[in-house]
């Protein structure tokens, strides 16, 4: 049986700082990411996008912004992400901002309990996404998902899923890192957060960081990917609100994508973070696409898959 995917489309930048994630699902469309996966022989299922509040565009509010609007989103997102993995699919969110991997993740832990399956979430992003209201300097609520998901946020998103919290921070492994804002870093260090970041890919190579941020998983391991697109260089992918220069290059992108395809864990996916009003011709969204084949076994080396 071919191996069946959904796309589930989540077109908000209600946790951004900046206008144009909301048009990134289609950007990824149009980018062909269905037809591409079906040619790798993957069964396609769209699922066209969810439905939300608009984003108001106001001021933070006792530290958070659009907070109403921001729950509303991710109670779609994990609703619709937990019915793809109860009927088997690996879904793909196509963001969208990074604040709807609340949603996301904490249906992805949930399905885990009910199928007794081990958890790891690798956390592609230039940033920690570790903020709280406390030390957050924006409010913007992409800065605060991991913080929501191991339980430290605002009650109607740490409760989203079936326990609280969602996640404990040891199943991610945050690769690409090099944005952390100052009071955001205490509380990373203070969650033993285990962060492969630039310096350290800088020292060890791509390799290693990923053979270090792969080591444990087995059979029983559910993968999950969170992509956020600024994980990118900004001179190969200036398609995002958040540019952070220094991150991997095109071929460290793909060894990184290639090796967590040869793990065959794969089970569930967020594509989030492209802006298209920061592109160029749909640049950044091609790239995505390509990185996100290689997911799925496309690989630029001359060798026989394992």
């Amino acid at each position: 049986m071919k191996r069946q995917v959904a796309l589930v489309g989540a077109p908000t930048d209600i946790g951004a700082g900046h206008r144009g994630a909301s048009m990134g699902p289609e950007a990824l469309r149009v980018a062909q990411l269905g037809e591409k996966l079906r040619r790798r022989g993957v069964e396609i299922i769209d699922r066209g996008n969810l439905h939300g509040p608009m984003n108001p565009w106001q001021p933070p509010e006792n530290g958070y912004r659009h907070l109403p609007e921001v729950i509303a989103w991710n109670l779609a997102v994990h609703t619709a992400i937990h019915q793809e993995l109860q009927a088997g699919r690996l879904p793909i969110m196509l963001g969208g901002d990074h604040c709807l991997a609340i949603g996301s993740i904490s249906a992805v832990a949930r399905h885990c309990r009910e199928q007794g399956r081990n958890l790891r979430v690798l956390w592609l992003d230039a940033h920690a996404d570790f903020n709280t209201s406390q030390v957050t300097p924006s409010g913007n609520i992409h800065g605060m998902p991991v913080a929501c998901l191991c339980g430290n946020g605002p009650r109607e998103l740490v409760e989203l899923g079936d326990r609280v919290p969602a996640v404990t921070p040891d199943v991610f492994r945050q690769i690409g890192i090099r944005s952390v804002d100052e009071g955001e870093k205490r509380l990373v260090r203070q969650a033993k957060m285990d962060i492969y970041d630039m310096r350290h890919i800088d020292e060890v190579g791509m390799k290693r960081t990923m053979e270090e941020a792969l080591d444990g998983i087995d059979e029983n391991t559910h993968l999950h990917v969170s992509f956020d697109v600024d994980f990118l260089d900004p001179s190969i992918a200036p398609g995002v609100g958040t540019t952070v220069r220094g991150g991997p290059t095109y071929r460290e992108a793909q060894l990184c994508m290639e090796m967590i395809a040869d793990t065959g864990r794969l089970a569930s996916l967020d594509i989030v973070e492209l802006n298209p009003a920061y592109d160029k011709r749909n640049r950044t969204a091609r790239l995505a696409v390509e990185l996100v084949e290689s997911l799925f076994g496309k690989s630029t080396l001359m060798r026989e898959p394992d």
